[in-house]
């Protein structure tokens, strides 16, 4: 294996930094691409079908170009819908992500446990099919809210997020019914982990379980005794259409210095 070969890293828009800032502290050394279908975002508002058509031949372009020993679909949505499209179309191996219900049920005392993601991913049969594997006994409260997708990507731009704002996009999950016994709350889209500190503020008294730190571990397990560089080598963003220039000020924060567009 190529020290230099990248894992790359792809979702509609930022929300897959939370899943690179658990991985770059597991492997430091890491070369990273970050692949951003900025074109086609939002994905949560995308047919399945079109997502299951554009997603794998984008990441077969991506793979071409990149030559990386891993890619990681950061993004719940583009996983539930087009992660096995994705595995039988790239001859590597290929990390999906999937809402973290199992550790949620592990720790939720009322047996409420509110899903908050997009429209798309929420809608999922997959959805249920974890609840019932790992969370029989609890009841599980589905929402899908477009608007915090759009304040995350508004929070990474250096924009004001208020926890109001953030309480106004999702606060009809802890209305539905058995909504006011949620305890726990599965961050069910990358882009939420983002924005947990004004969550916090707006519901406090949750835990809220995102699948970062869980997605990064399984990163390491798959590539342990692969060669690293000596030295954490510069990271490349790549986006499907220009971003915008306070984003590139927020990429380097990730260490992602080299923003490219498709």
């Amino acid at each position: 294996m190529d020290p230099n070969a990248p894992i790359l890293f792809f979702d509609s828009g930022v929300g897959g930094l939370s899943v690179l800032g658990p991985t770059r502290k597991l492997l430091p050394n890491a070369p990273i691409v970050y692949a951003a279908d900025s074109a086609g975002f939002p994905y949560g508002k995308r047919s399945d079908a079109e997502l299951a058509s554009r997603i794998p031949a984008l990441l077969g372009r991506m793979v071409e170009r990149f030559h990386p020993r891993l890619a990681v679909i950061a993004c719940n949505t583009a996983s539930t819908i087009a992660l096995e499209h994705v595995r039988s179309a790239l001859d590597l191996p290929v990390v999906g992500t999937v809402p973290a219900i199992k550790p949620a049920a592990e720790i939720s005392k009322t047996r409420v446990i509110g899903v908050l993601g997009t429209e798309a991913t929420v809608r999922q049969a997959y959805v249920a099919d974890l609840a019932a594997r790992f969370a029989s006994d609890c009841t599980i409260v589905r929402h899908g809210s477009p608007e915090l997708v759009e304040l995350a990507e508004a929070k990474l731009r250096g924009e004001a997020v208020s926890a109001g704002a953030v309480r106004a996009a999702a606060k009809a999950m802890f209305e539905a019914p058995a909504g006011d016994r949620i305890d726990t709350v599965v961050l069910a889209c990358t882009h939420f982990p983002l924005l947990e500190e004004e969550l916090r503020a707006a519901f406090p008294h949750m835990a809220y379980v995102d699948g970062g730190p869980g997605i990064a571990r399984r990163i390491a397990y798959l590539t342990e005794g692969q060669a690293w560089p000596s030295e954490p080598p510069p990271g490349v963003a790549v986006f499907t259409s220009p971003p915008p220039e306070r984003l590139i000020d927020a990429l380097a924060t990730y260490r992602l210095t080299e923003v490219k567009t498709l």
